[in-house]
């Protein structure tokens, strides 16, 4: 790739649109019953109608938001490039409380975070796909990057550490009688982002800012981290080089991210996408639903337009 193409210039500005964001994340699993479970009694998914392969899509609100390829001859292989985790967010904390609940019900390890801005929790599906199941709370305050490290403040303006556990009696004091531990996410619930292991922080910067055009929300060289987004979310996409500077591309058979889809609003953002990616010779293979692409480090990326939801 001609470096020139990733880099904006005093000249040539531009941002993906306000309302890109990111959609269906494709998996490769070892067992597709066994993750099909899991998705549904555990994570509170629901299974789709099959499509005309041998993929299972699990979802809310009829939309598909992690789709599994069964077959995978491993576990996701460590210290490789690919998916950190998944990120589903719930319409209200209530719905959170249920999640951990539910999880906590069934002894399902799991690490409820507050991260100020947001409250998070975290778990791993039986193949070690990482999970993000959070909701939003900037009532709370806010988290950002200063000085090359990630940092959090409360509404006070008190510094935090963004990794505390959560207050689970305050969450749980949020569930109403009768809500059911083991009902199905809302229909409300969607991929609110998704954080990649990458090889070089500044190469996948430059690809997701400078080529597709989505905006720096904050850069951590200490913490090996970076955030961008479209529309002044937090993130809509995370990087990290946590699984070592230059790591590789996970083996193709091994379970892990097979690809993940950013939607884009209309067929001119789709478009003008598209038309950056061409000019960059970046290796594009298009449809008539979109195109399919890789960053610097390999990941498999879907840009389509956005579903009508």
């Amino acid at each position: 790739m001609n470096e020139a193409t990733t880099t904006r210039t005093e000249t040539e500005q531009f941002s993906i649109a306000p309302a890109t964001g990111v959609g269906a994340v494709h998996l490769g699993v070892t067992d597709g019953a066994t993750a099909r479970d899991f998705y549904r009694d555990v994570v509170g998914l629901a299974e789709l109608p099959a499509g005309e392969d041998e993929t299972i899509a699990m979802g809310a609100g009829g939309e598909p938001y992690v789709v599994l390829h069964p077959g995978a001859d491993r576990p996701v292989p460590e210290r490789t490039t690919g998916l950190y985790h998944l990120a589903l967010v719930l319409p209200s904390r209530r719905e959170l409380a249920r999640v951990i609940g539910r999880l906590m019900a069934l002894r399902y390890p799991n690490s409820p975070t507050d991260h100020v801005m947001t409250k998070s929790d975290y778990l791993w599906d039986p193949d070690g796909n990482g999970i993000e199941i959070y909701c939003e709370s900037p009532e709370d305050g806010e988290f950002g990057f200063a000085n090359g490290m990630f940092v959090a403040r409360d509404a006070s303006g008190g510094l935090r550490s963004g990794r505390d556990p959560i207050d689970l009696d305050a969450l749980f004091d949020e569930l109403q009688p009768g809500d059911a531990l083991g009902g199905p996410l809302p229909e409300e619930t969607h991929m609110g982002h998704v954080h990649l292991h990458i090889a070089n922080l500044a190469e996948a910067v430059g690809f997701y800012h400078g080529l597709l055009g989505f905006d720096i929300m904050g850069v951590a060289d200490r913490w090996g981290a970076a955030f961008v987004s479209a529309g002044g979310y937090h993130h809509h996409l995370g990087l990290n080089t946590w699984a070592g500077e230059g790591a590789p591309r996970a083996p193709r058979t091994a379970s892990g991210l097979r690809r993940y889809t950013v939607e884009l609003p209309d067929e001119v953002a789709l478009g003008a996408v598209l038309g950056r990616l061409r000019e960059a010779e970046t290796g594009l293979d298009e449809d008539d639903g979109g195109a399919n692409f890789r960053d610097p480090s390999g990941n498999l990326v879907r840009g389509q337009l956005r579903a009508t939801r």
